[in-house]
């Protein structure tokens, strides 16, 4: 009996064997195998001594065309410590010249998760905050998956408990917070915003927000110079006028 089962158990590693080699020979040509005319430069931008990178969504071009403006999560994927509710004191926006050098920072205390960037015809600095501070209901203060009850795919707002982040902040070049857009902590359509991802101004000054990573809606929202509301589009869903992540937002000349 032992022998039985030591030879079927044979049998089937050799059939994984001969199954993993087939595989190996038919495995698509990977997507990235065209040559690469870039060349990357590690440690290119000069951070502040003792201070590492953290997750990185937004990078934008100053109007001078040379400087180089960034949002990053302080050092980490948040600028919040969820286990005791704390924001980091370092500064997440930063700006740096062509060589790599920094020349300014700013932000800190403000974004939880900065995600998005953009710089108007004024070189203002625009960036969207895409998280809130809200206590999160699973051990260890992780999100709950995706699906889960309370998750950010199965409702259109944050938490209960909610008081910071979900909300878009204007900047001038030197760092003054000029104007905040949306309510602190988040909100549910038809109010704003709940996981903005990107802002982008138009030429005559209005304002384009677009919202929703994961969650269950998906919409951009748009607001004249001045921040007033004016209108929305765009919902959850794969029809017409549907979306499932509006991401980024560009502009054409029209």
């Amino acid at each position: 009996m032992n022998r039985r089962v030591t030879l079927g158990i044979a049998l089937v590693a050799l059939c994984c064997l001969e199954g993993a080699r087939a595989l190996a020979q038919t495995k698509p040509e990977a997507t990235n195998s065209a040559p690469n005319p870039y060349t990357t430069i590690e440690h290119f931008f000069k951070m502040p001594e003792g201070r590492t990178w953290g997750s990185t969504s937004a990078v934008e071009i100053d109007r001078d065309g040379r400087s180089i403006w960034v949002a990053e999560r302080c050092g980490a994927n948040t600028c919040l410590d969820r286990a005791t509710g704390q924001m980091s004191s370092l500064p997440s926006i930063l700006k740096f010249d062509s060589s790599g050098k920094l020349l300014a920072s700013f932000g800190q205390g403000l974004l939880i998760f900065p995600h998005g960037i953009h710089v108007d015809r004024d070189g203002n600095i625009w960036v969207t905050d895409g998280q809130d501070n809200a206590p999160q209901p699973t051990p260890g203060g992780a999100p709950p998956p995706a699906g889960a009850p309370g998750s950010a795919a199965t409702r259109f707002g944050p938490l209960p408990g909610s008081t910071r982040g979900h909300q878009v902040f204007k900047f001038s070049p030197d760092g003054k917070l000029l104007m905040t857009l949306g309510k602190a902590g988040g909100a549910a359509a038809p109010d704003y915003f709940y996981q903005p991802n990107d802002v982008l101004v138009a030429p005559n000054g209005d304002i384009f927000v677009s919202e929703g990573h994961g969650g269950a809606n998906a919409r951009v929202l748009k607001f004249d110079r001045n921040g007033k509301f004016m209108t929305s589009f765009g919902s959850k869903g794969g029809g017409p006028s549907e979306m499932e992540h509006p991401h980024a937002l560009a502009m054409d000349s029209r």
